[in-house]
């Protein structure tokens, strides 16, 4: 079996920057396991298989897995495989079959090997339990407690597919020096996959209002370049804090790892009431091959 693949940076319109993607391409006669070696081979934060679609009008049905687990929906792979099939069908939308639900993706190409994706949220954001205290979020980050917290944000748990533990920093200086206590990271974190979205604002910043930085030992992850779930996650607490309107925003991931990333975040709210969401980003091609699976 030989079988097609792209490689993308995504959240970012230039190469080598942003978070890398592998895209299999005609993936249907691989198993179950099959996929998940496949990605633990790329060892990227994520690969995505693209799939035929179990409802003809839809473009494809894809499946998202990390190294260690296949996860229901993801941020990144879904820009990039909007992108990547985008460019290959000379089309400005596609339709997605995830795990989570239908994924319709609106795509703008910039050129032959790059394009702008942005998607509604198949799932809201939700609250998906209590989060640990600024004392214990302190130690295994190794900042001080009075660190923990940003204007009106406090530490919390949302889900929008995937679960994330928001925390709230002071600074983005608080942000660059964030060191890691893998002990007890399970004890303070343990829903869902252990997955921790640190962020906070950067009035001082011209090109974006947010910065994060994604930590999941669950996923079989260290850190994350760019992470769409979770940035879809925040805006569940973005929202709580926000005004009735629309309301768009930048945020900025990977830049402390060295892979600048930039995430377009919407989200609407009425009535008190958060009624849409929506994450976007650029992705481009930057190499292309073929697996061969043969015995």
């Amino acid at each position: 079996m030989k079988l097609n693949y792209l490689l993308l940076d995504v959240f970012t319109r230039e190469r080598l920057k942003g978070n890398p993607l592998a895209v299999v391409l005609k993936a249907d006669g691989l198993l179950d396991d099959q996929m998940q070696a496949i990605a633990a081979e790329f060892n990227l934060s994520e690969t995505v298989f693209i799939l035929k679609p179990q409802v003809d009008h839809h473009t494809a049905r894809v499946r998202i897995f990390t190294p260690a687990v296949e996860l229901p929906f993801a941020g990144h792979p879904t820009v990039g495989a909007a992108v990547a099939l985008g460019l290959q069908h000379r089309t400005t939308a596609v339709r997605l079959e995830e795990a989570v639900g239908l994924v319709t993706c609106v795509i703008e190409t910039t050129d032959k090997r790059g394009g702008f994706a942005r998607f509604a949220l198949p799932q809201l954001p939700e609250p998906a339990g209590a989060a640990p205290s600024a004392e214990a979020i302190a130690d295994v980050f190794g900042i001080a407690p009075g660190d923990v917290g940003c204007g009106p944000y406090r530490p919390s748990v949302y889900s929008a597919g995937n679960l994330f533990y928001l925390v709230p920093v002071a600074s983005a200086a608080t942000l660059r020096q964030i060191g890691l206590n893998r002990r007890g990271w399970a004890e303070v974190f343990p829903l869902g996959r252990h997955s921790v979205y640190i962020f906070t604002q950067t009035p001082e910043e011209r090109d974006n209002r947010f910065a994060a930085r994604m930590f999941s030992p669950g996923m079989g992850l260290g850190e994350d370049p760019a992470t769409g779930s979770a940035a879809a996650a925040l805006i569940g607490l973005l929202a709580e804090h926000s005004p009735d309107g629309q309301h768009e925003l930048t945020l900025r991931q990977g830049a402390e790892m060295g892979r600048p990333s930039q995430i377009a975040i919407q989200y609407r709210k009425t009535e008190g009431k958060l009624v849409h969401g929506s994450i976007g980003g650029h992705a481009v091609v930057i190499g292309e091959g073929v697996l061969d699976l043969e015995a």
